[in-house]
């Protein structure tokens, strides 16, 4: 096994303190004899953004700097949250035999130690707080550590200050929108903050049209402007509030109206951007639900982010629902360790409302299509031949706060079949 020094990164461009943060990275390696290796995201940002410069642009720009190897991580980043990439880029490091990681911190690495240590003893890597400095370190701090129990190895973690000039941070986000707002050409600010062979390839790929990336804005408006409930919400990362507001704001023209949608239905900005990614690429629930299965199956995912975790949470909150306490009272109690004695069902019926002129063309087997109509109510849609049949479905109080809370989950696949019994029509709900 080859031995390499790793960074993790968009580079999106590489600017003096991604430099500084190389040579630290070249400077430990030549040490050793290793190689530098970046992990370079390709399709799209860690915040789930379409890059600004090419993959291969910021290739060119991070080996200049010094690195040895390129190595692109795709299909995540579109995908996954950053509680799941972090785990599945740490994994595929170690594996690659990255025994040091660089990384630029404001903080004592004693401290990043010691914010990890909680996260790593419950093994939760989501829900880290905001108020906590250098958030994504410490992240993959604690993920480093718990990945040392699936591969008896872990990274060594190097830390270098944040690049900053004339005491201001570097902020690629700057970078990008100063160059934006003087239609595409670099100006003297920005200049000081890049190196030559950035602004190099900058210019080179701004002459060519490759910058700024874009998303498939046809392929998202119209998704977004003509999908109906029920298919928009078999996307991942939308919930009934997104799926609504979004419905309540057609017809979109432009991406900043879908982010307006999606603020009133209190997604932040990396949310919203993970959303919008899933359905530009039309990702549904069920290839998320699938993805993480497999990573489970490979012992990458910890504990409290599996899919059955996802489906026992909704489950003891509904139960605790039913019993009287409030919906974060029931969390706050699971996330503790309070469990139900009862397992969650994969499996139920629901009833229906139907008309008895709708009767004659249903079909036993026919695929349901849940959805939550505009009063909030969980309903179904039935596509016999001519015709659609809407109803609301028919469940106790539990049920129906389970099945809501899964379908509020942004991942959980949820399938309806029309069944006919003794009874009646019934639809029978698949989980997961």
């Amino acid at each position: 096994m080859n031995f390499l020094i790793g960074i993790s990164a968009d580079f999106d461009p590489v600017h003096l303190g991604h430099v500084d943060l190389i040579q630290k990275a070249r400077e430990v390696a030549d040490k050793k004899g290793e190689e530098v290796v970046i992990y370079l995201n390709k399709g799209y940002s860690a915040n789930h953004a379409p890059f600004f410069a090419s993959f291969e642009a910021r290739s060119r720009m991070a080996l200049e700097a010094g690195a040895d190897r390129i190595v692109p991580i795709e299909g995540l980043h579109h995908r996954l949250t950053m509680a799941y990439t972090v785990p599945i880029r740490i994994a595929m490091m170690i594996q690659d035999g990255v025994t040091d990681y660089v990384d630029a911190a404001e903080v004592n690495p004693q401290k990043i130690k010691r914010y990890a240590s909680g996260f790593i003893k419950k093994g939760i890597f989501s829900g880290i707080p905001r108020s906590l400095p250098n958030r994504n370190v410490i992240r993959w701090y604690a993920v480093n550590e718990f990945l040392y129990q699936r591969f008896k190895r872990k990274m060594e973690f190097h830390f270098i200050p944040e690049g900053k000039v004339n005491g201001e941070k570097i902020s690629g986000r700057q970078i990008r929108r100063e160059i934006l707002e003087n239609n595409l050409q670099i100006p003297e600010n920005v200049v000081k903050l890049l190196p030559d062979f950035t602004i190099q390839i900058l210019e080179e790929e701004i002459q060519q049209g490759n910058i700024p990336g874009q998303r498939n804005l046809e392929v998202l408006l119209k998704r977004l402007n003509t999908a109906p409930r029920h298919q928009l919400l078999n996307i991942a990362h939308l919930n009934a509030a997104a799926v609504e507001h979004i419905i309540q704001g057609r017809w979109y023209q432009a991406e900043n109206q879908v982010w307006a949608s999606l603020r009133q239905a209190d997604y932040g900005p990396v949310l919203s951007r993970l959303a919008l990614s899933c359905v530009e690429e039309n990702v549904t629930r069920r290839e998320i639900y699938e993805l993480i299965k497999d990573y489970e199956r490979q012992g990458i995912i910890p504990p409290d982010q599996t899919m059955e975790r996802v489906i026992q949470r909704a489950w003891y909150v509904a139960s605790m629902v039913d019993n009287g306490l409030t919906g974060s009272e029931a969390h706050e109690k699971f996330r503790k360790g309070s469990r139900t004695t009862d397992k969650a069902p994969y499996s139920f019926d629901a009833g229906l409302h139907l008309r008895s002129f709708e009767l004659e063309s249903l079909k036993d087997g026919m695929d349901a299509h849940l959805y939550v109509d505009k009063r909030g109510v969980l309903a179904c849609e039935l596509k016999p031949p001519g015709r659609k049949v809407k109803s609301p479905l028919k469940l106790t109080g539990k049920m129906a706060t389970y099945l809501r809370l899964l379908i509020d989950s942004q991942v959980i696949p949820l399938q309806g079949e029309l069944l006919k019994q003794k009874r009646g029509w019934r639809i029978k709900l698949k989980v997961g």
